[in-house]
């Protein structure tokens, strides 16, 4: 499942959040913007695709690396990794508090500085965000994504750069994989090839690099 796991989720725990036409499905874009395909799609699963984000528009293929149909264009294609926790030390933090609905401005005003990640309106409806205040202001946040079966990813991990070197982010990451344990489900994660400080972090946490993945975006031929 982790070798495609938006299609595991958007198939599985996630499906109410789904869009679909054929074998081709996306999750609703005020959700998130990522969409998948089957293993090894076939010219029909790309031509479902065409038909489920409309002629001309993006899909964001998160993990797999495929090569699209000739009439598709190419707009992204960004290397990775996808890490898994194997010994992170998870634990509750005193200072994070549950993000709720109300929260979403102040979390879209973060990730719009930070840049951790695609964040829309109804992403905190994927899972658990906790975040950590200072004077009411919110200055640290992270949550969960994308959720298959036993698994659960850590994602939109920021903090606000007045307040770096804190390890605030460490902190919540730990106080995540500590609840995403809770439930029996093992953590993991992504992030760009070219983010070594935040890999090298990741890794001093507990997590190892599982495999190097891609993640592109195609347009839908016209």
């Amino acid at each position: 499942m982790l070798d495609n796991p938006a299609f595991a989720a958007l198939t599985g725990p996630h499906t109410r959040f789904a869009e679909r036409h054929g074998h081709a499905v996306r999750y609703r874009p005020e959700v998130c913007p990522m969409a998948a395909l089957p293993d090894d799609p076939s010219a029909a699963d790309w031509a479902d695709a065409a038909v489920l984000v409309g002629a001309g528009q993006s899909m964001f293929l998160p993990v797999v690396s495929v090569t699209a149909p000739t009439d598709w264009g190419v707009t992204m294609q960004m290397p990775g990794v996808q890490m898994i926790d194997q010994s992170a030390a998870g634990v509750p933090d005193p200072e994070a508090i549950e993000l709720g609905a109300a929260d979403v401005p102040e979390m879209t005003d973060l990730v719009r500085r930070t840049e951790p990640g695609p964040f829309r309106p109804r992403t905190i409806e994927l899972g658990t965000y906790l975040g950590i205040r200072r004077n009411g202001r919110l200055i640290a946040m992270g949550g969960e994504r994308l959720h298959l079966p036993g698994w659960t990813e850590i994602s939109a991990v920021c903090t606000d750069p007045d307040f770096r070197g804190q390890r605030l982010a460490s902190r919540l990451i730990l106080a995540l994989v500590h609840g995403i344990r809770q439930r029996g489900e093992i953590p993991f994660l992504h992030a760009a090839a070219t983010n070594t400080n935040a890999i090298r972090l990741y890794e001093t946490l507990g997590f190892v690099v599982r495999r190097e993945v891609m993640f592109q975006v195609f347009t839908a031929p016209r």
